[in-house]
């Protein structure tokens, strides 16, 4: 659901009609400053910032400093930039435990991130008492585990991982509800096998916040194949309470297939097989819940995967096009009347810095059009799918396939590795409606991904009344459930 789609205010909708509403936990840190610089009209940042300063009275000082810095009366100026937000970059941390490498975030950051994944999920649980679930991505790994936290600390029911193999998340959520240090693995280009482990820390009394044991929420891993699910599934300290499984029809990114095809031009192409379908009844023979994602939005199709053993079904594309979803209200218009005219293509393409394939919808003024992708600068200035990479002296050093090519070779990219990529970071902020303007009056065009399966959405604008644009998350829910 990219950046801010599946928000608070959808997902408390749906978790209060019975499903389960998941917030995406992806870049709140860039989030919630910039709401904040549009002047958080409805209080909904303070009033959320002001509850956790209540449960934890020694983060009441480094909130009001965030709110300091970035909470504008009124809001920004038309055109004028957002205020940076720091990149989440490491420190080292030394004499932390063994002969392992531990680093973290800056006190600033760590605050924020908390904050931010605190808030979301507890206006998303304000107001009623049914489970709310919280999306990771694991190759975000720099603020996970203090995302973690911050999430925990509101009280979420479900925590939602994928995008790599999760195995440490039950872990770290056992020590973290504990308010104990946890530690995440980080993938460290250049990097000697000799060398010990790296790993991102949260250390909550780095912070002073505590109190009683926190719940722990239920941990669902994403997966694609059987075989990480039974991986995860086969030890205690990596079992999840159940899995989503998510077909290639899926929106976002999607695993690689397992044979890349070539067309006339010698350029690469995706297509998908059986082969790169997991196996569901092997999946159902673990013993784990799961649901299913990826061209399962109908009725029709949950009934099938009820069928096969699903406890139910994922749904990112129908929500996201609804009223209700953080996608910008203009941005959505110019997609449904794509829709609803048969002109909407979603193309699976290497468009995305981590070199995955990433679900794109065509549409014009947007960074899928090659005309907007070529006049955008390059630039990198948030930074959540930087990888890391070892200097010479022993530092980290982060780099991205997006970033300006001389820039991303000098850091010991390859330069044919930024063919074509396109900052998702500042796209997919674009397309929640909080696109960063630049000094010189650009402003950051957005990217749409939805999911390749568009039917249910099509047949639901097409029964609307004239002069209604979209339907509800509500129509969508009862779309679903019918004869269920």
């Amino acid at each position: 659901m990219g950046v801010r789609i599946s928000w608070w205010g959808m997902s408390r909708v749906v978790s209060a009609l019975g499903g389960l509403g998941v917030v995406s936990g992806t870049g709140l840190e860039v989030v919630y400053p910039r709401l904040l610089q549009d002047g958080d009209r409805d209080g909904h940042v303070r009033r959320a910032f002001g509850e956790l300063a209540r449960r934890q009275p020694n983060l009441a000082s480094p909130l009001r400093k965030l709110l300091s810095k970035y909470y504008i009366e009124g809001g920004r100026r038309p055109g004028e930039p957002y205020k940076p937000v720091p990149i989440c970059r490491l420190t080292r941390v030394d004499g932390f435990q063994g002969a392992d490498s531990f680093w973290e975030l800056s006190g600033e950051m760590q605050v924020l991130v908390l904050a931010a994944n605190f808030a979301e999920v507890w206006l998303a649980k304000e107001g009623h008492s049914k489970p709310v679930g919280i999306n990771f991505l694991r190759k975000v790994e720099r603020p996970l585990p203090w995302a973690l936290y911050g999430a925990m600390l509101a009280g979420a029911d479900y925590v939602l991982t994928g995008a790599g193999s999760p195995d440490e998340l039950p872990g770290m959520i056992e020590k973290l509800s504990r308010h104990e240090p946890a530690a995440m693995s980080l993938k460290i280009f250049g990097a000697r096998s000799d060398s010990g482990g790296f790993y991102a820390l949260a250390r909550p009394q780095s912070l002073n916040t505590g109190g009683a044991a926190l719940p722990s929420p239920k941990f669902i891993a994403i997966v694609s194949s059987f075989g990480l699910a039974k991986e995860l599934a086969g030890k205690p300290s990596t079992r999840p309470y159940g899995f989503i499984v998510e077909g290639s029809e899926a929106g976002g990114h999607s695993a690689s297939p397992a044979k890349a095809s070539f067309d006339g031009g010698g350029r690469r192409t995706l297509v998908y097989t059986e082969k790169d379908q997991a196996d569901i009844a092997a999946i159902a023979g673990l013993g784990l819940p799961f649901w299913l994602a990826g061209a399962y939005a109908s009725h029709v199709r949950l009934r099938s995967a009820l069928s096969m053993g699903a406890a139910g079904i994922q749904f990112g594309t129908l929500a996201a096009l609804s009223a209700q979803s953080g996608l910008a209200p203009w941005l959505k218009s110019k997609v449904l009347k794509l829709l609803a005219g048969g002109k909407l293509e979603i193309s699976n393409l290497m468009v995305s810095p981590t070199g995955f394939p990433f679900k794109v919808a065509q549409v014009p003024g947007t960074i899928s059009d090659e005309a907007v992708y070529l006049a955008r600068e390059r630039r990198c200035d948030i930074g959540l799918l930087q990888v890391n990479y070892l200097k010479p002296g022993g530092e980290l050093g982060y780099r991205c396939p997006a970033e300006p090519v001389a820039a991303f070779i000098a850091k010991g990219g390859r330069a044919q590795n930024t063919e074509g990529r396109v900052c998702l970071c500042n796209a997919l902020l674009a397309a929640a409606g909080l696109a960063q303007s630049r000094p010189d009056g650009y402003v950051e065009p957005p990217i749409v991904t939805l999911g390749e399966d568009l039917d249910s959405a099509k047949d639901l604008v097409a029964k609307l009344p004239a002069g209604q644009e979209t339907y509800s998350i509500v129509q969508a829910l009862k779309l679903l459930r019918k004869s269920a």
